[in-house]
């Protein structure tokens, strides 16, 4: 029989599909379970089938007996609102990984660790209650698989300007700085103006109301978390001396991050362009791509790289001020890196 990494995901969101359909195509992966508050499972196999974005899978998900069928493969399904009432333990999980967004799984998740339901818990988000939040290309050489059970994925954004900015921090010491994110709308946003409901805590608003408003009309000026969690797996740096903000898009798919940044070190165009083209030429994972191709947003769809530079913009104003545009995938290349992750804390165990 092989080793394989069994997965259970709880949440079929974007993410959480993103992530599914990744793991049917992957041999080192198996995915045992799936818990999505969604009563109807046959909803769960279309949406899997069918996507606005990403199109139609290439292989099919059906249902029999309340269990996903993909390949020949029976997965086991569930209804459960609280991510430690699930069966994870009976299904033989090795990681769970949280795509809910919703802060309550992630402190429940230690229930079920402290179970031994799973040997670890990833959750797709960047909350400050877990044991480490791993960025790939930054900080996952720290990883300890002795003490981290309960691991943040990080976000999207930081998942881009994480390793960008390390690269810049390590070679050029970075003084101050300004990053703008443009993030495409997510589900909780509004077609037409409402409140701002949060996702993360059901019933809460937002005082950012601003983001209650349309979705599809309007560019929405909002605080960011993006450098928080950037400064979560770069903890050199800070809000003292780098801020940030992030326009909401009517946009679907695809982030981008405008960022400047001062460094103490004399820099030129040329250094940072061989910087870049070093790291991406040595890399294990696909993290940095570099791109001079007059490109938009919509044709970086699909793309596994954590940021893709676009050289067109890459700039240096005297010795000391850099300005990077970087280009994401928000679902697609961010679910990519989940599964580098898994692959990563799987390493660590006896069967794999």
């Amino acid at each position: 029989m092989k080793n394989t990494i069994k997965v259970g995901i709880n949440g079929l969101g974007r993410i959480g599909r993103q992530i599914f359909r990744l793991a049917i195509k992957d041999p080192q992966i198996d995915i045992i379970g799936v818990n999505e508050l969604n009563p109807d499972i046959k909803n769960w196999a279309y949406t899997l089938n069918y996507d606005t974005i990403y199109g139609k899978l290439d292989t099919t998900v059906t249902t029999k007996e309340n269990r996903l069928i993909v390949n020949g493969n029976r997965i086991n399904t569930s209804h459960e609102e609280d991510i430690d009432k699930v069966d994870w333990g009976t299904w033989n999980v090795d990681i769970v990984i949280d795509c809910t967004g919703i802060q309550k799984n992630v402190i429940n998740a230690r229930k079920l660790l402290e179970r031994n339901d799973a040997k670890k818990v990833i959750v797709t988000h960047s909350p400050d209650e877990v044991d480490f939040t791993m960025v790939m290309g930054v900080n996952d050489n720290k990883y300890n698989h002795k003490t981290d059970h309960l691991i943040s994925s990080s976000i999207c954004d930081a998942t881009a300007i994480g390793p960008v900015t390390k690269l810049i921090n390590d070679n050029f010491r970075i003084d101050s700085g300004y990053v703008t994110t443009l993030h495409p709308w997510l589900s909780y946003q509004n077609l037409m103006d409402g409140p701002s409901s949060s996702w993360a805590v059901a019933g809460e608003i937002f005082h950012h109301y601003a983001l209650g408003r349309s979705a599809i009309g309007n560019m929405i000026p909002k605080p960011t978390s993006a450098m928080d969690a950037v400064f979560k797996v770069i903890p050199s740096l800070s809000s003292k001396s780098i801020g940030s903000l992030s326009y909401r898009t009517p946009t679907q798919i695809i982030g981008s991050a405008d960022i400047t940044y001062i460094v103490n070190s004399k820099v030129s165009k040329d250094n940072l362009i061989k910087l870049f083209k070093c790291y991406e030429e040595n890399q294990s994972n696909p993290i940095i791509k570099m791109s001079n191709e007059p490109l938009v947003s919509l044709d970086y769809i699909g793309e596994d790289y954590s940021a893709i530079i676009d050289t067109r913009w890459l700039d240096v104003i005297g010795e000391n001020l850099i300005k990077v545009v970087l280009w994401y995938d928000n679902e697609y290349g961010y679910s990519c890196k989940v599964m580098c992750q898994v692959k990563h804390i799987a390493s660590f165990f006896n069967s794999i």
